[in-house]
């Protein structure tokens, strides 16, 4: 396909395999899919535990909250996680002397270890995904991502959207007509 085709092709989506977030909704699901066998397979985790994990091991001693902001996950999900981890001793909560209501979250050794032999497994399949790619496409593709997650964020702040029924499978019917 042409340059020129692809980016039409993006910018006036004609069918489902147009959409940008279904391209990359594949993307992740096969490329995910090897992340999620390594993590439940050989290390015993879930995925949300996986970003936990290496979200701390970038900053131990975080908050539940600042741990549920940071993996854009909400605050039920993450606490769910977090007590997974301290239940296989991945992770353990370190209650402030001055507010002992407040538990700040830290890996322990175990919890790093799986960090440190996991990361470089998800790096390389990371490498895999752009290995085609030439260094001036990679930069570009780094700028693009970050350019549209900025604009994820502000479409999602100003988006006037009504609240989905999981149990329902979506909205209901009185409000679909």
């Amino acid at each position: 396909m042409t340059q020129s085709r692809s980016a039409a092709r993006l910018a006036r989506p004609a069918s489902l395999d147009d959409l940008l977030l279904y391209r990359l909704g594949r993307i992740f699901s096969v490329a995910g899919s090897m992340v999620i066998r390594l993590c439940e397979g050989r290390f015993g985790i879930t995925r949300r535990e996986w970003r936990l994990i290496a979200l701390l091991a970038r900053e131990d001693g975080l908050l539940s909250s600042q741990l549920a902001e940071r993996a854009g996950l909400d605050r039920a999900r993450t606490s769910r996680a977090i007590t997974s981890l301290v239940g296989k001793k991945l992770a353990l909560r370190v209650v402030g002397q001055d507010d002992r209501r407040q538990a700040r979250l830290a890996l322990t050794p175990a919890g790093r270890k799986v960090f440190s032999e996991l990361f470089p497994l998800v790096r390389d399949i990371n490498r895999g995904l752009i290995a085609e790619l030439a260094p001036r496409e990679v930069a570009g593709l780094d700028a693009a991502l970050a350019s549209m997650q900025t604009r994820a964020d502000f479409l999602a702040a100003h988006a006037d959207l009504p609240k989905a029924n999981r149990r329902r499978g979506g909205r209901t019917r009185a409000q679909t007509g």
